[in-house]
C-alpha cells in the first residue's frame, strides 16, 4: 500500500471521527469518562483525559496485537 493513500485514508477517518463528534457534542451526546479529571474554576479551566487515555491504550493494544498473529 502506498503511505500517501495511507495518510489520505487516515485524514478522511480523522475527518469524518472530528465532525461526528462536533454533532453528538451539539446534540448532548459527548463522550464524558467518569475518570477524566475536569477542575474549573472561575477564570481557570483545566482538563487531563486520564481515562480515555487509557481506554484507547488498551484498545489499540489489543489491536496491534492481533493484527500480529
Amino acid at each position: 500500500m502506498n503511505l500517501g493513500k495511507l495518510f489520505i485514508g487516515l485524514g478522511l477517518l480523522l475527518l469524518v471521527l472530528g465532525a461526528a463528534y462536533l454533532v453528538f457534542e451539539k446534540l448532548g451526546w459527548a463522550y464524558r469518562n467518569p475518570l477524566d479529571l475536569a477542575y474549573k474554576k472561575g477564570n481557570i479551566q483545566f482538563y487531563f483525559p486520564l481515562g480515555t487515555s487509557l481506554l484507547v491504550s488498551v484498545l489499540l493494544t489489543l489491536l496491534f496485537y492481533l493484527l500480529k498473529k
